[in-house]
C-alpha cells in the first residue's frame, strides 16, 4: 500500500526527531536487518520505503509517544498533553490527509470551558488514581529498599500481609539467556521480592515523574499501576526495571489496598536497546494494553527485539 507523498514528507520530518541510534534500531526492525544504512538519511529512506502504512510505522514501539507529540507541536497541531499514543497517531493521520482545516479550534477538549461535566469528572477520577499509584509506589519502594542490609530501616514491617493470598509474581531478568520465574502465594512472592534487596543487594529507584508512572482502573475495581525506574547496587547503576502491580482494595480495612499481581522485568545496562534513556526510564505500555490485564491477558514481559542483543550478565 505504501505512503502518500504528504505522509512520506510528514513521516520524514517526524523521524528526523529521533536520535541516530534509535533510527538505526528502527531500520533493523522494519527491514529485519536486511538493510544496513550508512547514514541517517539512508535509514529514514529505508524506513519509509519498507513501511506499509502510516499506522504501521507510527505504532512501532520505537516511535515513542513523545516524538509524535513533539512533531505535532512543531506543526502547530495542538493536542492535549495527556493524549495517548493511539490518539496522537490518529491526529497525525488527520493532519496529513488534510482533514484538519482549523487545527487549533478542532480540539475542543483542550479548552476547560468547553469540557462537559462528564469529561471533567473523568479527568478528576484519572488524577485520583494517578495520585493513588504515586502514593503506593512511594510506600512500596521505600519499604522494600529499607530491607537492604545497609538501608534505613522502616518502622513498618515487610511481609505477606501486604499481598492477597493468591497473589502471582512473574519476574523476568536477563543474564546470558532470558530468564523467567513465577511464584504464587503471599509468602513466596513476599520472600522473592525481599531477596532481591536483602540477598542480592539491589535497590530499585522508581521514576515517578512524567512518563515513568501510569495508572488505570477496571470497572470491577482492580487498579493497575505501571512504573519504570533504575536498578542499583552500591554506587553502580546496573540497568532499568519495569514493574506492574494489580491492586485490590481490602474490604475490611478502610483505605487499604493489597497487591493481587506483580510483573517485574529487569534489564541490565549492557543489554539495553540503543537509544534507551537510563536516567529517566518510562512506561511504553498504552492504557488499553494495561487494561488487558482485566481480562486475564498477559502482557509481554520479554520483548524479543528489546532483549535480542543480551550479551552480559546483570551485575557483572
Amino acid at each position: 500500500m505504501g505512503l502518500s507523498e504528504r505522509e512520506r514528507a510528514g513521516c520524514r520530518a517526524l523521524l528526523e526527531l529521533l536520535e541516530t541510534d534509535e533510527l538505526m534500531a528502527l531500520t533493523d526492525t522494519i527491514t529485519n536487518r536486511l538493510v544496513l544504512p550508512q547514514s541517517r538519511q539512508e535509514a529514514i529512506h529505508a524506513i519509509l520505503v519498507y513501511s506499509q502504512s502510516v499506522e504501521e510505522l507510527l505504532k512501532r514501539r520505537k516511535v515513542y509517544r513523545e516524538i509524535i507529540f513533539k512533531y505535532l507541536a512543531k506543526e502547530g497541531v495542538v493536542v492535549p498533553p495527556s493524549s495517548e499514543k493511539h490518539q496522537l497517531v490518529h491526529r497525525a493521520k488527520q493532519y496529513w490527509s488534510g482533514q484538519l482545516t482549523d487545527r487549533v479550534a478542532e480540539i475542543e477538549d483542550i479548552n476547560p470551558n468547553k469540557q462537559s461535566y462528564e469529561q471533567r469528572q473523568k479527568q478528576q477520577e484519572e488524577n485520583d488514581w494517578h495520585r493513588l499509584g504515586r502514593e503506593f509506589c512511594q510506600w512500596f519502594f521505600e519499604l522494600l529498599n529499607s530491607q537492604h542490609p545497609l538501608g534505613r530501616q522502616s518502622k513498618e514491617q515487610w511481609g505477606p500481609q501486604h499481598f492477597w493470598e493468591d497473589v502471582k509474581l512473574k519476574f523476568c531478568y536477563n543474564t546470558l539467556e532470558k530468564n523467567m520465574e513465577e511464584y504464587v502465594g503471599a509468602e513466596l512472592v513476599s520472600l522473592r521480592l525481599l531477596s532481591l534487596v536483602k540477598e542480592e543487594y539491589l535497590l530499585l529507584n522508581p521514576n515517578l515523574g512524567a512518563g515513568g508512572l501510569k495508572c488505570v482502573i477496571s470497572p470491577h475495581g482492580l487498579v493497575v499501576v505501571a512504573v519504570a525506574g533504575t536498578v542499583h547496587r552500591g554506587n553502580i547503576c546496573l540497568g532499568i526495571f519495569e514493574q506492574i502491580f494489580g491492586l485490590i482494595r481490602c474490604p475490611v480495612s478502610e483505605n487499604t489496598w493489597k497487591i493481587k499481581l506483580v510483573n517485574l522485568k529487569i534489564v541490565g545496562e549492557n543489554a539495553l536497546e540503543p537509544g534507551t534513556q537510563v536516567q529517566k526510564p518510562s512506561i511504553k505500555y498504552e492504557s488499553n494494553e494495561l487494561r488487558e490485564l482485566y481480562d486475564g491477558k498477559e502482557l509481554s514481559l520479554i520483548e524479543p527485539q528489546f532483549l535480542s542483543n543480551v550479551r552480559t550478565e546483570l551485575g557483572e
